[in-house]
């Protein structure tokens, strides 16, 4: 009889839909905070487009560095494409249900893509190490198939996260209300409407998203403290500031990533609201994607010569054919 029950429940659980409650269910300005919303979308996918337009494009940006930026930019564009169209839809509509299958394949998206991100930004610090601390080896070191290589353990890795943590959660009895305080479908909010006993889960999550953390960050910092004793050690002025400027903008990009994430898997229960979550689970999936490329290129000069070289022949082009 009780295994019978639990059948019930877990067929209930599958068989109905939760309720996305969104970003802005409180505010009286929900509608125009909603639009500011889609205008960061637009700008973001635009960007992110843009900047794998031009490395693509440009023989000049085909190296190891800016292969690193195309996959970040991909990483973006997925990112923010699998949380603000529903959540747009859901308020044009007014229809906030996403069933079971859709709210499963969203969380292991967003589960695959953050912990692709945590490993590439890794990566990404790696290769300045090499580039700054080795360049005479730069190439040979990061061959086109090193790079690929990398890639493909960030996306693999990422993938193992998403594999592990979305079935298991999902799996879960659901008996309580079906409400989810978020505008996505993020494992610790799926957590907190459960009725099974998750300490033990949350507790191994937490391991493994501490290690998902501090591998990448391990990497991140050992490389940055072999570059800045490079830096220190050069005579020349010139080479300090090319070096600062070259790894300014993926400090910049890993500040902003790591803190997000620093709080969302890091931090106690105790520090932790539903408000709190969903304000830091914007930064990270809506903003950080418009900010990466205004980041890479307004400060690399190597993309905005790119960019007006690109622009000055399409004028060229439109201008003959009148």
């Amino acid at each position: 009889s009780c295994d019978k029950n639990k059948r019930q429940m877990t067929n209930q659980t599958f068989g109905t839909n939760f309720i996305l409650l969104g970003l802005f269910s409180q505010s009286k300005y929900s509608t125009l905070l909603y639009s500011v919303i889609f205008i960061i979308f637009v700008v973001a996918l635009t960007g992110n487009v843009t900047l794998l337009f031009l490395i693509q494009n440009n023989p000049h940006l085909h190296t190891a560095m800016y292969f690193f930026i195309s996959q970040l930019s991909l990483i973006d564009m997925m990112y923010i494409s699998v949380t603000v169209p529903k959540m747009l839809l859901d308020q044009v509509t007014g229809i906030h249900d996403i069933s079971a299958p859709s709210c499963g394949i969203q969380m292991f998206l967003h589960l695959t893509l953050v912990g692709a991100e945590f490993f590439l930004l890794g990566a990404m610090s790696y290769d300045r190490y090499v580039a700054i601390c080795h360049p005479l080896r730069y190439h040979l070191f990061m061959n086109h198939r090193v790079c690929i290589l990398l890639a493909t353990v960030c996306w693999f890795v990422g993938s193992i996260d998403g594999f592990t943590l979305t079935p298991i959660t999902m799996n879960f009895l659901f008996c309580k209300s079906r409400e989810i305080q978020h505008f996505f479908c993020e494992v610790l909010a799926l957590l907190k409407i459960s009725c099974s006993d998750t300490s033990l889960y949350e507790s191994v999550m937490y391991v493994c998203c501490v290690l998902m953390l501090l591998i990448p960050l391990t990497v991140i910092l050992s490389s940055y403290s072999f570059i800045l004793l490079t830096v220190y050690r050069m005579n020349s002025a010139t080479g300090q500031r090319k070096a600062f400027v070259t790894c300014s903008s993926h400090i910049t990009v890993v500040v902003l990533f790591y803190g997000a994430a620093v709080y969302s898997y890091m931090f106690p229960a105790s520090y932790h609201t539903a408000e709190k979550d969903m304000m830091v689970s914007v930064f990270y999936t809506i903003l950080t994607p418009v900010i990466n490329p205004l980041i890479y290129s307004i400060r690399n000069k190597d993309v905005t010569a790119a960019l007006k070289k690109m622009l000055w022949s399409k004028l060229i082009l439109a201008h003959f054919q009148k």
